[in-house]
C-alpha cells in the first residue's frame, strides 16, 4: 500500500448505475463495469448487489482478477428491525459475508431498510429500535467469523437517514461506520462534525459530493432520489456543496490508514452510449481531485488509452 490517498481507493458499481435499489435504472453489464474499473487504475473494488457479480466466493475472486481487481467488501441491504424476520436475514448475511471472505474481502457492509422490495421510513417503535441493535451485535458476530469487519452504512430513504438515527446506533453498538459524505449530509449530519466526535468508529469513507439546488428539491419530497441522481444529486468530487477537502484533511491526520471508496450514484435511462461516458468523465474528474492528498499517486490510464492497449 502507498501513502496517497489514491492508493486507499477504490471503486464501486453503483459509480457505473448498478445498484440493488428496486426499478433503478438501467445496468450496465459487469464487464462494462470492470473494464472501466481497470482501465482508471483501481485496485479495488465493492461488491455491488448481491448477483451482479459471481455468487461464489472463487468465482467472484477469478472474475475481478481478470480486470486487476480485488474484493474490499461489499454494501448489504437487509431487515434488521423485525424480529419474525432476524433469522432469515441473518442466514442471508451469513451466506454473503462467507462468499465475500472466500473473494478475499475485508469489510461487510449494512444498510438497514424496511423491505427489500420497497425502501420505505416508517417511524420505528423502541422495541425495534432495540432489536436493530441487537441485529447490529450478530452481524459484528458474523463478520468478525468470517474475518471481516462489519460497518453500517446511513443511507438517504433507509432506515438510518438522519443525524439522530445515526448518533444512536454509533453510542448503543460497537460497530464501525461507514463515513459517506454524501448519504450522511442529505440526512442532515455534518461529515466533519461525525470525524470529530467519534473519528475512531470510521470504518470506510464512501466519497461523494451533492448538488445543493438538487438535493433542496429532493429534500422537499418534489423528487424521488433516482430522479435527483440523474439530474446530478452527485457531481463529481470537488463540485458540489460538502466540505470533502477539510474532511478528507482530517481523516489523512487522524486515520491515515483508512480505505475510501469512490462511490458517485449513479442512474442511468438507458443503454446510451453518451450516458456512458458523462459517468467516465465524472469518475475522471474526481479522481483529478483526490491526486491531491499524498505524497505516491499511482498514474491512472484513461479509457481509451486502456482500450488502444
Amino acid at each position: 500500500m502507498g501513502t496517497s490517498l489514491r492508493d486507499r481507493l477504490a471503486a464501486a458499481p453503483i459509480t457505473w448505475g448498478v445498484c440493488e435499489v428496486p426499478q433503478w435504472g438501467h445496468q450496465l453489464t459487469v464487464h462494462e463495469v470492470l473494464a472501466d474499473m481497470e482501465a482508471f487504475g483501481f485496485a479495488r473494488t465493492e461488491m455491488g448487489p448481491f448477483g451482479f457479480l459471481p455468487t461464489g466466493g472463487s468465482a467472484l475472486a477469478s472474475t475481478l482478477d481478470r480486470y486487476g481487481l480485488s474484493l474490499l467488501g461489499g454494501f448489504v441491504a437487509l431487515v434488521a428491525h423485525d424480529p419474525e424476520r432476524l433469522r432469515v436475514e441473518m442466514d442471508r448475511a451469513d451466506a454473503i459475508a462467507a462468499q465475500m471472505a472466500e473473494a478475499g474481502a475485508a469489510w461487510f457492509i449494512s444498510c438497514p431498510i424496511s423491505d427489500h422490495n420497497d425502501w420505505q421510513r416508517p417511524q420505528l417503535s423502541a422495541q425495534q429500535w432495540n432489536q436493530m441493535v441487537e441485529a447490529f451485535s450478530q452481524l459484528d458476530k458474523i463478520a468478525m467469523a468470517h474475518g471481516l469487519c462489519h460497518a453500517f452504512h446511513p443511507h438517504f430513504g433507509a432506515l438510518i437517514q438522519d443525524d439522530a438515527e445515526t448518533r444512536f446506533l454509533l453510542e448503543n453498538t460497537e460497530t464501525q461506520l461507514v463515513l459517506d459524505t454524501a448519504h450522511l449530509t442529505l440526512g442532515g449530519s455534518d461529515p466533519g462534525a461525525l470525524v470529530d466526535s467519534h473519528a475512531e468508529r470510521i470504518g470506510l469513507v464512501h466519497l461523494k459530493d451533492v448538488d445543493a439546488a438538487v438535493a433542496a428539491r429532493l429534500g422537499r419530497g418534489e423528487i424521488s432520489l433516482m430522479t435527483a441522481v440523474q439530474l446530478g444529486l452527485f457531481p463529481p468530487l470537488g463540485l458540489g456543496a460538502v466540505p470533502l477537502r477539510d474532511v478528507i484533511e482530517t481523516l489523512e491526520t487522524l486515520r491515515p490508514d483508512l480505505w475510501y471508496v469512490l462511490e458517485q450514484d449513479a442512474a442511468l435511462d438507458g443503454p446510451d452510449t453518451v450516458e456512458v461516458e458523462r459517468l467516465r468523465d465524472r469518475v475522471a474528474i474526481s479522481l483529478e481531485f483526490v491526486q491531491d492528498f499524498g505524497t505516491s499517486p499511482r498514474p491512472h490510464r484513461g479509457v481509451q488509452d486502456s482500450a488502444s492497449t
